[in-house]
């Protein structure tokens, strides 16, 4: 019998990858869209006949009860935030809103119309933001250091409380840094590699970036989206850091990527101080090993695999374009 799986924030980079992997599972996906003027179904442009999608909203809680009542799904997948850091000091409220209450509005309307049904919180490594032993645990005590860190770590234990108060089948996955060819412009991964394709390609001669000293734990997304189908097969639900368990530089992710088209870096690296973040979290460096132990999952590709996968499929793109 096929089961049927609800995705919030279908049309992002996780949603894409995620509906992926359950279509070929044998699952009925249904997604959640916002209706807005602008619709966005890039990501998921390839699977449109494959997916039902339907219209609702985080901060429509009606909306999210209809939408229940309709798909009856057996499990949930909430991957709907305001996602971008940077974009979280400007929009504090906004972010409060979708990434911290919209969680609520989400397990209140499972609880009430599908309560047997197994639910997926997307969590996050900005939750431990300042951190506070390295790597990190799902032991280690959250220090948020931006409005969607703090509104993460609200919807990290809202989860936790709906699933020890009313005995749902909820999990959180607190998931690194994750990258893509489908990840958004505005993300340092996708910036450097679309940066590089551009520069290769003569289109465009330098590159503005900040902090080069940040470190991250980046896992290609398709890898981490397996993760979380594993949490909702388990015996019984509980948390998950995902994570790689090595941390690179942005210096080391621009050194990759421009070296993999045969360019030095530092001939086109330049430094703007308005990509400087107001409070930077410094080492994110994740411990997944629950994961391993529990679930059996492995991550398949790795750092060098992720950046060059990034430049090929922008440069690919870009030549598309140019010849369009």
């Amino acid at each position: 019998m096929s089961r049927t799986a609800l995705i919030t924030g279908i049309t992002g980079q996780d949603g894409s990858y995620l509906a992926e992997f359950l279509l070929q599972k044998g699952y009925a996906v249904h997604g959640m869209v916002r209706r807005s003027s602008t619709e966005n179904f890039e990501r998921i442009s390839h699977l449109r006949s494959a997916v039902t999608l339907h219209q609702a909203d985080l901060l429509d809680e009606l909306s999210l009860i209809e939408l229940m009542q309709q798909v009856r799904p057996d499990e949930i997948y909430n991957l709907a935030a305001m996602s971008f850091v940077p974009t979280s000091w400007t929009q504090p409220i906004l972010t409060s809103e979708f990434t911290a209450i919209g969680v609520v509005r989400v397990l209140e309307a499972m609880r009430r119309v599908c309560p047997k049904a197994r639910f997926y919180q997307a969590s996050s490594s900005e939750m431990f933001g300042h951190v506070r032993e390295t790597p990190q645990t799902e032991k280690t005590p959250f220090y948020p250091r931006s409005p969607y860190g703090v509104a993460k770590t609200f919807g990290h234990y809202i989860t936790v409380n709906y699933r020890e108060s009313y005995q749902l089948f909820a999990v959180s996955g607190i998931l690194f840094n994750h990258e893509s060819p489908r990840r958004g412009m505005e993300f340092v991964t996708r910036k450097v590699s679309d940066g590089v394709a551009r520069i290769k390609l003569g289109l465009q001669q330098t590159l503005a970036m900040g902090n080069l000293d940040a470190k991250r734990d980046w896992g290609f997304a398709g890898d981490y989206v397996r993760a979380m189908w594993l949490m909702l097969q388990a015996d019984k639900p509980d948390d998950y850091v995902i994570a790689t368990g090595s941390t690179h530089t942005v210096r080391e992710l621009c050194e990759v990527a421009f070296g993999h088209v045969g360019l030095d870096w530092q001939a086109h690296v330049t430094i703007d101080p308005r990509f400087i973040r107001p409070a930077e979290v410094e080492l994110l460096l994740g411990d997944a090993g629950k994961a391993r132990q529990a679930l059996g999952w492995t991550p398949e590709v790795d750092f060098r695999g992720l950046v060059t996968m990034m430049v090929d499929a922008d440069l690919a793109r870009l030549r598309r374009d140019m010849q369009g």
